[in-house]
């Protein structure tokens, strides 16, 4: 399976980079090639959590690839056939539900709609505030598609963000491995 090319597109759930970018990392260091892309405002967003300009040093760096930044640059993924997985790390509400009602207007969901072109996984890292709110029509939506998995994910903070929910990036790699084989991942709700 390390001969295998893993699409690994980051929103800007920006509190959780560093998680992301630990993934991207561990793939790398099994193997796997990755292939970067990013959304318009993960790409060029300074915020408290780093400056955009430092994660895309280290993100092209880590995959010695340029970072996939428009739609016109993510729309070949799927007919050249160029990722075995797309993964979506952090996948924000707003993605989701962009995913679930087929809108592709920015790179990430454009990387999601060609490589589905193959019919191959889509692995969905949720980080969100809104996931037990607005959002929660669009993530059932996903859960009942074909070719969508998710990464376990739990509320992170009951209490002050009752509607929040954050996969466990730690368990993005078993995650990938059964979304490879049509399996998703159990269980879905830790």
């Amino acid at each position: 399976m390390k001969d295998l090319t893993v699409g690994f597109a980051m929103c800007g759930s920006f509190c959780t980079f560093s998680k992301a970018l630990t993934q991207m990392e561990l793939l790398i260091s099994k193997g796997y090639d990755v292939l970067p892309i990013m959304s318009y405002q993960a790409y060029s967003t300074d915020t408290r959590f780093g400056k955009a300009e430092d994660i895309r040093k280290k993100i092209e760096g880590l995959c010695q690839k340029k970072i996939i930044t428009s739609i016109e640059d993510a729309e070949p993924i799927g007919p050249k056939g160029l990722t075995d997985i797309m993964i979506v790390a952090p996948c924000t509400g707003n993605t989701a539900a962009k995913l679930a009602n087929a809108v592709t207007d920015t790179p990430v969901t454009m990387a999601v709609k060609s490589h589905l072109r193959q019919q191959k996984p889509v692995l969905l890292c949720l980080a969100t505030n809104d996931a037990l709110g607005a959002s929660a029509q669009n993530i059932g939506r996903l859960l009942n598609t074909r070719h969508f998995y998710f990464v376990p994910f739990s509320q992170d903070d009951p209490v002050r963000k009752p509607n929040s929910l954050v996969a466990d990036f730690d368990q993005l790699l078993p995650s990938m491995e059964e979304a490879l084989q049509e399996q998703q991942i159990q269980p879905i709700l830790l």
